[in-house]
Order: structure tokens, then sequence, then C-alpha cells
């Protein structure tokens, strides 16, 4: 199968990546720690578009070997370790309580999607998440030193990543936010998504993902680029 290329591009806030001008730098292979709703779905739409995967879990390459069988030639189970070295870009898509055991070297100067989102029930109490004085993908960021973290994914039902995308250009095609601090990566991250079928809006930095968190108005919803900056506008703290 033909290896796609992501064009790293600098899209203005609301804006779809494939508006912005392009450089082109090679993107084949995304590593993946954590397979499930989202993760594996993730890995559905990158193998769709031509992508490599290297899908990993804490359970180990060979509990995934139905997945992997789905997907195709062009995946293979590893170990996180594995899928942080290999993954050109690497997204981490495991539970909030869990991320003390991404591995750090192996990300160092990389693109790193998050996904995840903050539930006490299931992550234990927080007690800067509950005050609000960080974010999720903030404390991603802190434990990932020298990694590039970009917010994504969070705000979207597991399945729609691929019942809901749509070609570029199409009328009322759902948008997806971005959150980060290097630009380059928000492009690189923006890419991709505008690549598997979505929109993009680019909410700033890192700090600004409290915006499509849960118990926001952009959390869920099926928005177009539009309706989704005015619901990430809207957006409230919850204190």
């Amino acid at each position: 199968m033909r290896r796609r290329s992501l064009a790293s591009a600098s899209p203005r806030p609301g804006r779809n990546a494939r508006q912005a001008s392009a450089v082109d730098p090679v993107m084949t292979t995304i590593g993946l720690i954590g397979a499930g709703h989202i993760g594996s779905q993730i890995a559905r739409a990158a193998t769709a578009h031509g992508h490599q995967v290297v899908i990993s879990n804490s359970r180990g390459p060979e509990t995934l070997t139905d997945l992997v069988a789905e997907l195709g030639p062009d995946a293979r189970a590893a170990t996180p370790e594995e899928a942080a070295t290999v993954g050109d870009l690497v997204v981490v898509t495991i539970p909030l309580k869990a991320i003390s055991t991404v591995p750090v070297e192996p990300l160092v100067g990389k693109t790193v999607i998050d996904t995840n989102n903050y539930y006490p029930q299931r992550d234990g109490h927080v007690d800067a998440l509950d005050d609000e004085s960080t974010t999720s993908a903030e404390l991603l960021q802190a434990h990932l030193v020298g990694a590039h973290v970009v917010k994504a994914f969070n705000h979207i039902q597991s399945d729609h990543i691929t019942e809901h995308a749509q070609p570029a250009g199409s009328a009322d095609r759902r948008a997806l936010v971005v959150a980060g601090d290097d630009e380059a990566a928000k492009a690189t991250v923006a890419a991709f998504i505008d690549e598997i079928g979505f929109d993009v809006v680019d909410l700033g930095p890192l700090a600004e993902g409290w915006r499509i968190q849960p118990d926001t108005p952009g959390y869920g919803p099926r928005l177009t680029v539009d309706s989704l900056r005015a619901a990430a506008e809207a957006a409230q703290r919850r204190g």
C-alpha cells in the first residue's frame, strides 16, 4: 500500500488545516499507546488512509491479535516503549491514572496526541484538576518532558471517528479541536485530523483544552467549525 505523508501546516483558529500553506515531512507510522475504544478507532482511520500503525496496551502484544488481524498488513502489535519509539506521530489514549507509565525518552521531540479526559470516578481525585489549576493534557505534558503534547479526540464518541468522517469540503463536515503549545505539532495533528475526515478548530495553547472537557457544550455533539468554536467560547469552568 502506498504510504501517506501528513502536511505540516499552521491553521488559524477555527480554520481547516487544508486551507493553510503546507510543508510535507514524511509521516508514515502512527504509534498508539492504548488500544481501547478511541485507540482502536484511530488505528482503523489511520490504516484506512494508508498509514502504518503500531499499537500497544498494558496487557501485552499477544492480547491484540484480533485487532491487528482486522486492521491488516499495515498494523502490528508492540509494547508501549516500541510504539513510542517507532511512531512518527504517537497517540496516548489511556486512563489519566496511568499516564506515569508512558515512556518519556522515546517521545522527546515528537508530537504526541492526548485523547484523555479526567473522570474522578475512574482516576481518583486529583486536586490540581478538581480546582482547575491545570488540565489533564498539561499533566501529560509535564510528564513527557521534551515532547509536544496536543489535545485532540477527547470530545468525540469513539465509533464516530469512523462513522462521522467526511471528505474535505463536504457540507456540514464535523469539526474537532486541537490545543497545544507548539504550533508545528498542532499543525501536524490538524493535518492528520483533516486527512481522516474532519475539520479543525484550534483552541490555542494546551491550557485552553479545558474548553472541551466533559460537561462543556462542545463535549460530545456533532458540530461544524462555527458551532464548535461557539461552544468552546461558551464553556465555563466547573467552579
